[in-house]
C-alpha cells in the first residue's frame, strides 16, 4: 500500500508539472498568434502573472472549495464561495500586475484601485475567464485521477475483504475437521486398538497437507484426492469390515485446480453424516471428472431411515462461501436427498 501511495504521488506530480508547463507555453503561444511582430518581453511577463494565479486559483477550488463543501454536498456555500473566491482572486491578480509587474516595463498611469474593485466586466473577461478555464481543466483531470483511484481503492479492498473471509473460514473449517479426527483417534485409543498408532500416521500425513497447503489460495485437485485417500484410510479404521462400502473414480485434467479442503471437507461430512450416524452398512460414492473447462465433483451418501441428513453444519455452509468468494457466480452446488441418499455436486472452473 505505501509502494502504491508513493506511486499515486509520483503520478500526480508529474501530471501537475506538466499540465502547468502546458498551460504556460499554450498561453506564450497565444499571444505569438496574437502579435504579428512575435512574442515580446511583455506579452511573457503578462503571461507568467496571470499563470501564477492560474495555479493558485486552481489549487484553492479544487483543494479548498471542493474538498471542504463540495465533498461534503454543501453546494450552497460551495457556490458562494467560488464566486467570492474568483472574485478576490482576479482583483489581487489585477493589483499584482498593475503595482508590482508593470511598473518594471512601462511607465503609464496606472488604474486606481477603486477603478481595479469595480469594473467588473473588465475583471471577467481578462482575469477571471483565464482564471476558470485553467482551473476548470485541472479540477476536471484530478477528478478523473481521484476517480481512479477510488475505483483501485475500492476494488483493492474488496480483495483484501474476500482474503480475510477466506481465512476466517479456513479457521473455521480446519478446527472442525481436526476436533472430528481426534475424536475418532481417541475412540481407538480407549479400546486400546492397534489401528491407533496407524491412525495417528493417517493424521500426520492430513495434518501436513492442511498446515502447508491449506493457507494456499489452490491447489492441484491431485493432491486434495491423495489426502482424500489417507482420510478414507483414516476413517475406514474405526469401523468394522463391512461397515463400510466406499467407492472412488476421479479422472480430472492434471491442470484442475480448487481450494484447498474443499472436497476434503464434503467427503468429511459423508462419513460424519452417513457412517457416524448409522449402525448399518454405509455407501459412500465419490466420482469426478474434467468436462470441458469445469471440474465436476460428486459424493453421495447412504443414511438410515429417520436421520435428518441435511448435513446443515460447518462443513456445507462453509464449502458454499468459499465457492461464492472464490468464483462468485461461476460455480453450481448442488445438494439433494432422495431414497436415503445425500448427494453433492460442486462444478467449478478448471482453474481459478
Amino acid at each position: 500500500m505505501k509502494l502504491k501511495a508513493e506511486n499515486n504521488l509520483k503520478r500526480n506530480t508529474f501530471f501537475q508539472l506538466f499540465f502547468w508547463a502546458a498551460l504556460f507555453l499554450f498561453g506564450t503561444a497565444r499571444n505569438y498568434g496574437a502579435h504579428h511582430d512575435g512574442i515580446s518581453t511583455d506579452s511573457i511577463i503578462y503571461n507568467f502573472c496571470h499563470w501564477i494565479f492560474q495555479m493558485i486559483g486552481a489549487y484553492f477550488i479544487y483543494y479548498i472549495l471542493f474538498r471542504n463543501f463540495f465533498d461534503r454536498k454543501k453546494y450552497v456555500l460551495f457556490s458562494l464561495y467560488l464566486i467570492v473566491s474568483l472574485y478576490v482572486i482576479s482583483v489581487v491578480n489585477r493589483i499584482f500586475i498593475i503595482y508590482l509587474a508593470e511598473p518594471f516595463f512601462i511607465n503609464e498611469p496606472q488604474d486606481n484601485l477603486f477603478s481595479i474593485f469595480t469594473d467588473i466586466g473588465y475583471l471577467l473577461t481578462c482575469y477571471t475567464f483565464p482564471i476558470i478555464s485553467g482551473a476548470f481543466i485541472f479540477v476536471s483531470v484530478m477528478f478523473m485521477i481521484r476517480y481512479k483511484d477510488e475505483k483501485e481503492n475500492t476494488i483493492q479492498l474488496q480483495k483484501e475483504k474476500a482474503e480475510l473471509e477466506l481465512r476466517s473460514l479456513k479457521s473455521q473449517l480446519n478446527p472442525h475437521f481436526l476436533f472430528n479426527t481426534l475424536n475418532n483417534i481417541y475412540s481407538l485409543s480407549l479400546s486400546h486398538s492397534e489401528k491407533t498408532s496407524e491412525s495417528i500416521s493417517r493424521l500426520s500425513d492430513i495434518l501436513d497437507y492442511i498446515l502447508y497447503k491449506g493457507s494456499k489460495n489452490e491447489v492441484f485437485i491431485s493432491e486434495e484426492l491423495t489426502v482424500i485417500d489417507h482420510y478414507i484410510e483414516l476413517e475406514s479404521l474405526r469401523y468394522s469390515e463391512g461397515r463400510l462400502k466406499i467407492s472412488k473414480t476421479a479422472s480430472f485434467s492434471p491442470a484442475a485446480a480448487i481450494p484447498p479442503l474443499l472436497y476434503l471437507t464434503l467427503v468429511e461430512n459423508a462419513f460424519k453424516h452417513g457412517a457416524g450416524k448409522s449402525t448399518d452398512q454405509t455407501e459412500i460414492r465419490i466420482e469426478g471428472s474434467s468436462e470441458g473447462p469445469y471440474s465436476v465433483f460428486r459424493i453421495e451418501n447412504t443414511f438410515e431411515n429417520g436421520e435428518n441428513n441435511g448435513h446443515e453444519g460447518i462443513g456445507l455452509k462453509n464449502i458454499e462461501k468459499q465457492l461464492r468468494l472464490h468464483y462468485h457466480d461461476d460455480f453450481t452446488l448442488t445438494v439433494s436427498k432422495e431414497n436415503n441418499t445425500f448427494k453433492v455436486e460442486i462444478k467449478t472452473p478448471t482453474t481459478l
